[in-house]
This record gives structure tokens, C-alpha cells and sequence, in this order.
């Protein structure tokens, strides 16, 4: 019972079907799917929360940082034009509303670019952790992609499993393991979730993993910790990209990252084409 009660949102989650078995796919195929499933195309952020959510990094706001530390230091304009070469489109200068957009391709690049990285952890038999703070998102694509790493001698780690600490006035959290995917969990529910103390607390218990696949705080806090770290972010969620700009990591998927859960199977299939 008390696991059933643990996973609410993930008992939400689509089961895996035939798009999630890897195999060759036209990459016209892989593009349509990209733009059809709302990871590219209109994204769901529109113009003005990103750039809202630019200034908050700027000012300084904690949330916004993800655990990183100097990647506050950049002006709004020049965040936004990193944002844009991230994303292969860039707005009207003129304009503070309206869409914003995100090219397929640059999304199915990084994700190749991300297989690539598992491939060669794949070869080396690296200790991973694999982690998200977007239950409702991306926990199917984490899932899928850590099966097809354990088939090939990946070592899944889940360090500070199952163990309380307090966040805060938020209260008492755990962070617990899905399928070897570490989500963060309050009251029962797995939670949405920015903050870097989880994975900072993960990293504390070690193992130290070669690698980490993950994306918001989870993926900021490694990459703090100089860890190797492959990571997907929305365009209003600038940290990652930020980092990257500065020579701190090298590969960030920037996509929408809460669609439907069944949507990301393009990139779980580019992804998985690069392994060995």
C-alpha cells in the first residue's frame, strides 16, 4: 500500500509500446515526431516567461540557478541570445510576447549528441544516475533509456534512497528510485521540482558517479560538483544553458521537457540509435 500510495504520478504514466523498442527510424520520421509530440515547434512557454524567467537568473534568484554557481553574471540580452543559438530560433528584438519556438532539429542533434556520451559508458561499464525533477514529463524517456544502459553494463546508481530529510518549511522529502530514475517525493507524491539539494545530498552518500543523465537542480548539482553530465532543459529554464556557454558541460537537449510522457519516444530512439 504504501508504495501504491508513493507514485500517484507515475501510475499516470503510459506504458511503453512498440515506439519505445529501438530500431532505425527515417530521421524525417524522428523530426515530424519532435514537432507533432510539442517538443519543438510552439513550445509552451511563450516569449514573455522566458524572458521573465531570464531576468529572475540574472537577478540572482536561487531557484532559478539550479546549484550553479556564475551563471548569473551574463546580461539578460546576452542569456536570451544564448537561449536563441540553443534553441534555432531567435525572436523580434522588438518584442516582449508572442511564442516561442524550437527547431527540431537542434533537438534531435542533442539528442544524438547524448547518445553518444551513453555509448561511451556503455563501453567504459560507467556508474550513472539518472534523475528528474519533471514527474509528469520525462520520467518515461529515463526509464526506457536506463533499461537499454543496464542491458549494455551501465551501473544505475541510487544513492540516499528512501532516506528523510527536511526541505526547509516545505517540510520532510525523500528522494526515491523509479526504475533506477531518482524523482523527488513529499506528502506521497513525487514532486516537481528546481532544487539542487537532492542530488547534492545523492552525491554526499557516493558512490561518485562517471556520469549523470538528469535535468533542473538534479543536473545543476552535478555539474557543480564537476561530475560529466548530459541534461535536458525548457527554454525558460536558461541554467543549463547558461553553463554550457561556460565550458562546464557540454551537452544540454533544450526542448520543452513536460509534454506528454508517450511523446518523447523520438528521442529515446535517437538516443538509443547511438548505443553500441
Amino acid at each position: 500500500m504504501a508504495m501504491a500510495s508513493s507514485e500517484p504520478n507515475l501510475a499516470r504514466l503510459p506504458k511503453a509500446d512498440h515506439r519505445w523498442e529501438p530500431r532505425p527510424h527515417p530521421r524525417e520520421e524522428l523530426l515530424n515526431a519532435i514537432l507533432a509530440g510539442g517538443m519543438s515547434g510552439v513550445v509552451s512557454h511563450p516569449l514573455d516567461n522566458v524572458l521573465w524567467k531570464i531576468g529572475l537568473l540574472c537577478e540572482g534568484d536561487n531557484r532559478s540557478q539550479f546549484g550553479l554557481s556564475g551563471v548569473c553574471d551574463l546580461s539578460e540580452a546576452e542569456v536570451l541570445r544564448l537561449v536563441s543559438e540553443a534553441s534555432g530560433w531567435t525572436p523580434d528584438p522588438n518584442s516582449r510576447f508572442g511564442p516561442f519556438r524550437v527547431a527540431a532539429e537542434r533537438v534531435l542533434e542533442e539528442c544524438e549528441r547524448v547518445g553518444d556520451r551513453l555509448a561511451l559508458a556503455c563501453e567504459r561499464g560507467e556508474r550513472m544516475i539518472l534523475a528528474t525533477g519533471h514527474p509528469s514529463g520525462l520520467p518515461l524517456l529515463y526509464i526506457e533509456v536506463g533499461r537499454e544502459l543496464a542491458k549494455r553494463g551501465v551501473e544505475l546508481l541510487t544513492p540516499f534512497d528512501g532516506v528523510p530529510f527536511q526541505d526547509g518549511h516545505k517540510g520532510r522529502r525523500e528522494i526515491r528510485y523509479f526504475h533506477d530514475v531518482a524523482m523527488l517525493v513529499g506528502h506521497g507524491n513525487t514532486l516537481h521540482t528546481h532544487n539542487s539539494r537532492p542530488m547534492e545530498l545523492m552525491l554526499e552518500e557516493g558512490p561518485r558517479p562517471d556520469l549523470v543523465f538528469a535535468d533542473h537542480g538534479f543536473a545543476g548539482a552535478a555539474i557543480e560538483a564537476g561530475i560529466d553530465t548530459v541534461s535536458i532543459a525548457d527554454v525558460n529554464d536558461p541554467a543549463l544553458i547558461v553553463a554550457k556557454a561556460l565550458g562546464r558541460t557540454e551537452v544540454v537537449i533544450v526542448m520543452d521537457d513536460n509534454v506528454r510522457p508517450e511523446a518523447y519516444w523520438p528521442c529515446f530512439q535517437a538516443i538509443a540509435a547511438r548505443l553500441p
